[in-house]
């Protein structure tokens, strides 16, 4: 194998690595953005049972015993 066809070859394979290289980021790109929208949205949740929580034992607390 000639000097020019090896160089040829890894000009070749260079450029499809970039290829893999670019759509795998552009993936993991909007992987992330997925990550950060469902992180945001677990937070928010979580707000929302803490303050549900909070409500229902403060009228626990002041319900009056079963026994009356």
């Amino acid at each position: 194998m000639s000097l020019e066809q090896r160089v040829m070859d890894l000009e070749s394979r260079l450029a499809f690595q970039d290829d893999t290289i670019q759509a795998l980021n552009d993936v993991l790109v909007a992987q992330q953005r997925v990550v950060d929208r469902l992180q945001l949205q677990m937070a928010a949740l979580l707000k929302r049972q803490e303050e549900m929580v909070g409500q229902f034992e403060s009228f626990e607390e002041e319900a009056p015993p079963p026994h009356y």
